[in-house]
Formats: C-alpha cells, structure tokens, sequence
C-alpha cells in the first residue's frame, strides 16, 4: 500500500504545482488580462493531468481527488480503509505541492488566501463540474479505458471555461488552494461551500450512472 499513498501524494502534489504555477506565471505574463491567464491555467492543468494520470493509473489508479476515491467506495472498488488513507495523502499532498509552488516562484511559503469564490451560482457550478468529472472517469473506465488520461484532461481543460467557478471538483485541490494567495487562490470563507458541493453529488451521481448504464 506505501507505492499507492506515495502515487496519490505525488500526484496531487504535482498537480497543485500545475494549477497554481501555471496560475502564478499566467498572471505575470498576461499583463492583465484575464482570459489569457485563464486560458494558459487550463491548458496547463490538463496537460499535467494526462501526464500524471498516463503515468500514475497503474500504481493507484490516479484518483488525485477525494470525491472520486469516495466514488470508487460507494461503487465497492476500494476498501474504506483505503479510501480514508487515499483522500489523507491527497489532501496532504495538495498542501506540500502548493508550499513547493510558492518556494519555485520565490514567494512566501505560507499565505492564506484572499480571493472570494462565494454564491450560490459557484457552488452549483462545482457540483456540475464534479458530476461530469465523475461521469468522464466512470464512463471511461466502461467504454474507452485506454482513454481516460485524454478524457479527464480534455474535461477538465474545457470545464475551467464551461463552469463560472472554473472547475475546482475537487476537495484536495480546494483545500490546498486556500494556501496560496495567487491568481488560482479560494479565502477559507469559500472553501466550506465549496466541498459541500463537491462531495454532496457524489453518491447520487454513483446512482444515476449505475442506473443509467445498467441495461449494458
């Protein structure tokens, strides 16, 4: 079990320093504009996505994220035990990646951070956003396995401009996001909602797809 923790905390890590250090230099290399910064964000976060999922499905099964471990446990593919273990890993491996991004670009280690993501059209957007994660991964594994890395980046690249929360789905990413007070940031009054959101459509998205792919 040490090589899955190890895989679930490197990836999440890596993907942190995805997220925040594309989100760092999109911001400083944009000139103030918006849409280009958000734009490089998610082209950088997909890619580092199908890198670690390519390279890391094998040894854990590339969850990087709370909601689709508990997903797996609903479904019975994993035991409680490792999914509890997982989502600890993923969670600490979120805060390590974003300190690690911080210290790359040469900023303080420790920040909190200042940007609101607060409404309720944010946090239908993060439960929309995690349903079609869940749905891309499952659907996925059922029809086109050998696909999934292309599947979830191309999602997740899409999703950052399809969604008005820009596609956080995901606890670990939340939580270690509320570290850094950079253009990828969440203020610790966000995060709560946001979670809930997140892991609140988890079992009835199980549901509908085991219902709905049932026939097959």
């Amino acid at each position: 079990m040490k090589q899955t923790l190890v895989s679930e905390f490197m990836g999440t890590a890596m993907l942190l320093i995805g997220v925040v250090g594309s989100g760092i230099a999109a911001e400083t290399l944009s000139g103030g504009n918006v849409a280009i910064a958000l734009l490089a964000n998610a082209i950088a976060t997909g890619c580092m996505l199908y890198v670690l999922i390519t390279c890391l499905s094998s040894v854990s099964g590339a969850h990087f994220n709370p909601a689709v471990t508990i997903a797996f446990w609903v479904k019975k593919q994993i035991s409680l035990r490792t999914a509890f273990f997982y989502c600890l890993s993923q969670i600490t491996g979120a805060i390590v990646g974003v300190w690690l991004t911080h210290a790359i670009y040469g900023l303080e280690i420790m920040q909190i951070s200042q940007t609101d993501r607060f409404g309720g059209n944010l946090w239908i957007s993060e439960a929309f956003a995690t349903f079609g994660l869940l749905f891309v991964i499952f659907g996925g594994i059922k029809f086109a396995p050998d696909k999934i890395a292309t599947l979830v980046a191309v999602y997740i690249t899409g999703a950052y401009w399809f969604t008005s929360s820009t596609s956080f789905a995901n606890p670990a990413v939340t939580i270690g996001r509320l570290f850094s007070d950079t253009f990828a940031g969440i203020s610790p009054t966000s995060v709560p909602p946001f979670i809930i959101c997140q892991l609140a459509i988890v079992v009835p998205t199980v549901l509908f797809f085991n219902w709905l792919w049932a026939k097959d």
